[in-house]
């Protein structure tokens, strides 16, 4: 029996009508502040019903190498947080550490690994803050803390944002920002060591962290022995312009190359998290020294490396003056070394002693460029307090 061709035509018309529908519904919601922040910070999605993340050994850390612990940020929330002890100081104290009983509800402070990082005067701390999803030690997060620990003296602490993991309250961008303004209060006034033996390392959503945290920190004087961003975007909404779902399907759409849009869009988010800006007023308020590292894979699909031009020009264009596009493309070209087919690195040294460079690497992803050579290589740039690395 034939189906009449009027049915055909609502058929069709309900196929394309559906798939509209849904997106238009979608964008709805991501309008909304409640559904729009768990899309953003997806804290709700980890593992830990089946990883116990104060088994850290499960993830091949030495037995005690990994301190659980937890810091109390001023607005009452509980943050989890790992101490990594880098493995060489590790195996000089091997005997205590390896023996030292579990002792529950106890203070880190009362621990040998924080004694250990307390009682040395030439401590180097990197403070670790992962992107969005998961919790502490998921996907590649212990990975990243292997490469940074597992030959270098550089102890490592990660923590777990607000709403995240075992931590306590929900995310947002104000709250991100106190969280880890908690760490490097805790570092400096508790552990004891000075802004210019810590390096702040964000990955994605950290690098946004990191710039707000670092913001904090610059317009009261306070500088660090580096700022390093990995994967990082100018601010959301420039990024969600253009962001694919799965690196394939363009979550604005036709949408993307409507700039009235994205101005729109800006609008209606509610975390911004503008870190361009915040980059410029770091080198605006620079005093003494700055190293600031961009380190972002040709290859990854979540967040185009094209992005990290934007934080590069926002920092640099501080100390240059405000060229237009083609003067600033040359202007950076001439500071450019190609490395190959899409592998470059850009250095900018300005005064007082500013240092801003940018590095694409031609693969590493999104996640798994973290325990790339570029990073560590960019941490230890941070640490040479001499400079000489950069030359």
């Amino acid at each position: 029996m034939a189906v009449p061709t009027h049915s055909l035509l609502w058929m069709g018309v309900a196929l394309v009508a559906a798939p509209f529908a849904f997106y238009t519904v979608f964008l709805g919601l991501l309008v909304t502040p409640f559904f729009q922040r768990h899309a953003l910070y997806a804290h709700k999605i980890n593992t830990l019903l089946w990883s116990n993340v104060d088994r850290p050994e499960a993830w091949g850390f030495a037995s005690n190498q990994v301190t659980p612990f937890r810091l109390s940020t001023p607005d009452g929330v509980s943050l989890y947080a790992w101490h990594v002890l880098p493995l060489p100081v590790y195996l000089k104290n091997e005997a205590v550490l390896a023996s030292q009983p579990a002792q529950a509800d106890s203070r880190f402070e009362d621990f040998e690994s924080f004694k250990i990082l307390k009682r040395d005067p030439e401590a180097r701390l990197v403070l670790y803050f992962h992107g969005n999803a998961g919790h502490i030690a998921q996907a590649v997060r212990p990975d990243t803390y292997h490469s940074l620990t597992d030959t270098s003296s550089y102890h490592l602490i990660a923590i777990d944002y607000r709403g995240f993991g075992h931590s306590t309250g929900v995310p947002s961008e104000d709250g991100l920002i106190t969280d880890a303004s908690t760490v490097v209060d805790w570092a400096v006034n508790v552990a004891g060591i000075s802004t210019s033996r810590i390096v702040l390392l964000g990955h994605s959503l950290g690098t946004a962290v990191v710039s707000g945290v670092a913001e904090r920190f610059a317009l009261k004087g306070v500088e660090f022995a580096g700022i390093v961003l990995v994967s990082g975007f100018g601010d959301l909404a420039s990024m969600l312009s253009g962001y694919r779902i799965g690196g394939i399907i363009p979550l604005l759409g036709p949408f993307a190359a409507w700039p009235r849009f994205i101005r729109l869009l800006d609008r209606f988010i509610v975390d911004k998290w503008h870190s361009a800006n915040r980059l410029t007023n770091i080198v605006r308020h620079t005093k003494s020294r700055l190293r600031l590292s961009l380190v972002h894979a040709k290859d990854d699909w979540d967040i185009p490396w094209t992005e990290d031009n934007k934080l590069f020009r926002a920092a640099a264009n501080e100390t240059v003056g405000s060229l237009d596009d083609a003067e600033f493309a040359a202007w950076k070209e001439q500071r450019t070394i190609h490395k190959g087919k899409d592998a470059f690195v850009t250095t900018w040294k300005a005064d007082p002693d500013i240092i801003i460079r940018q590095e694409l690497f031609p693969f590493g992803g999104h996640d798994p460029i973290n325990g790339f050579a570029p990073v560590s290589l960019a941490v230890m740039r941070s640490f040479d307090l001499h400079g000489t690395a950069y030359e």
